[in-house]
């Protein structure tokens, strides 16, 4: 297993958590960004600086994710193209995307899309909460103790 981040958009408070994550277990995390992450010292952390464009560090990570790794985005399309893939996509907020719920994701972004296309103001995602920070922080707990267990 290694983890995946979309890290361009990705909160710092989330990076931290995931920096903690990887150290405690060794699993290999990779923050892939167009522009420079700066990363803690250490053998499993690492970035990977892609060139600027819409997409390419999507892309990037669909080239790279094998079954069984984690993504961590919040980039619905990306999280769909990562299950195809079999590997598990979770967003900074705590949401783990599913085969069962990624279709619905994808159709509410893309009517938000629409509506927002069409002039209708429908405002930015909130602030991310302390309990989105506890959601993601148990969720990825959840899943790095199931792959320990499964070694």
């Amino acid at each position: 297993m290694k983890i995946w981040v979309d890290a361009d958009a990705c909160p710092v408070v989330i990076k931290e958590i995931l920096f903690r994550a990887a150290e405690r277990t060794q699993i290999p995390l990779t923050l892939v960004a167009n522009q420079y992450i700066k990363t803690p010292p250490s053998k499993v952390i690492s970035s990977l600086q892609v060139s600027a464009g819409f997409d390419v560090a999507d892309n990037e990570i669909v080239a790279r994710v094998a079954a069984g790794d984690l993504v961590i985005t919040s980039d619905i399309p990306l999280a769909d193209e990562v299950i195809t893939k079999q590997a598990q996509a979770l967003s900074p907020r705590g949401e783990l995307y599913t085969k069962s719920n990624i279709k619905s994701r994808l159709n509410m972004r893309d009517f938000m899309d629409t509506m927002r296309s069409s002039g209708v103001h429908t405002g930015g995602p909130a602030a991310l909460s302390q309990a989105d920070r506890k959601a993601f922080a148990s969720h990825l707990d959840s899943i790095l103790a199931k792959h320990q267990s499964a070694k």
